[in-house]
């Protein structure tokens, strides 16, 4: 058992695997390379000890102190690398485990108050309508933020499911537009669709585009100011399909826009405009365009509006 313990400490590929990294960021590799390095300065300090200093024991000795402090510094290093990735490890497992348990809670609350709004149970007055109609709506954000965590989750531990397939970029970004027609009517937003004619197919996973689409949309349609306007546009692109959303909505200050992909970030202007909000589309949807094999930018501008856009390859 202990042998098996110290076999596994100096493996390496296992030790990389059991916190989800690559093998530039685990901490045994970077002590490897670390390891070499010091063993290549040693090297260094000898034949330059020796050639400027006469007593050997001297340089032997300069040597070994400079070894020493490389050695300790790696270790520190590595260490606290290690604890990092242990603690990450940790936090990935926490918010999946409590991301699953909450999700049968959340399915029984959705299914009694859909039970208690029918009055199959008993007859139910207005006014308590409107209030399980609030539950029922917040509910539904919990159920939201829920799925996206686990996204998230599955994301930072390498497994997000991609089942990848021959799909029609256009099927999906107009069943994306038809599902966000009534919240684009509530929000008083018009949007207009520019498709490119005999677009040829794409091959990814159409549940995580229509999550990326979706999360695209739904945040140009968010966050524009009164009477706005989004503009979708499809075409081929050289080898690639591009695709983007343009609003002219609030806009992204310049000192946000390089955190904009990253988890739980919202811009200040945002959380002004639009209070809810978990600030983890943007990060899904990058993660699921960069896994398709394409990339993903934008352009923005405060109270002007902001252009979403991305590639996929086509093959």
């Amino acid at each position: 058992m202990i042998s098996e313990k110290i076999c596994d400490q100096f493996n390496i590929v296992k030790q990389c695997r059991k916190y989800d990294l690559t093998l530039w960021q685990c901490p045994q590799f970077l002590f490897l390379v670390m390891g070499m390095v010091i063993i290549f300065s040693t090297l260094i300090t000898y034949a330059i000890g020796s050639k400027y200093i006469d007593d050997p024991l001297l340089v032997a000795l300069i040597v070994l102190l400079i070894s020493a402090i490389l050695f300790i510094i790696a270790a520190i290093i590595t260490r606290s690398f290690e604890r990092l990735a242990e603690a990450n490890r940790m936090k990935s497992e926490f918010v999946s485990v409590v991301s699953h348990q909450l999700r049968s809670p959340l399915s029984n609350l959705k299914w009694v108050i859909e039970l208690l709004m029918s009055g199959r149970i008993s007859s139910v007055s207005e006014k308590q309508l409107e209030y399980f109609r609030i539950l029922r709506e917040n509910s539904k954000r919990m159920e939201e933020l829920v799925q996206d965590l686990l996204t998230v989750s599955r994301i930072e531990q390498g497994r997000l499911p991609l089942k990848k397939e021959e799909i029609s970029l256009e099927d999906l970004v107009k069943t994306a537009i038809k599902d966000t027609e009534i919240f684009a009517r509530a929000s008083n937003v018009e949007m207009k669709f520019n498709l490119a004619r005999n677009l040829p197919q794409i091959t990814a996973d159409p549940s995580q585009l229509k999550l990326a689409v979706d999360n695209l949309l739904d945040n140009a349609i968010r966050y524009v100011k009164e009477k706005g306007k989004v503009e979708l546009q499809l075409k081929k692109k050289n080898s690639n399909l591009y695709f983007e959303v343009k609003d002219n909505g609030v806009g992204i200050p310049r000192d946000d826009q390089k955190y904009i992909f990253q988890k739980f970030f919202r811009s200040g202007n945002i959380k002004r405009h639009q209070t809810e909000g978990s600030g983890l589309g943007l990060y899904i949807t990058k993660s699921i365009i960069e896994k398709s094999g394409g990339k993903i930018g934008f352009t923005s501008q405060e109270g002007v509006g902001s252009t979403f856009w991305f590639t996929l390859p086509i093959k």
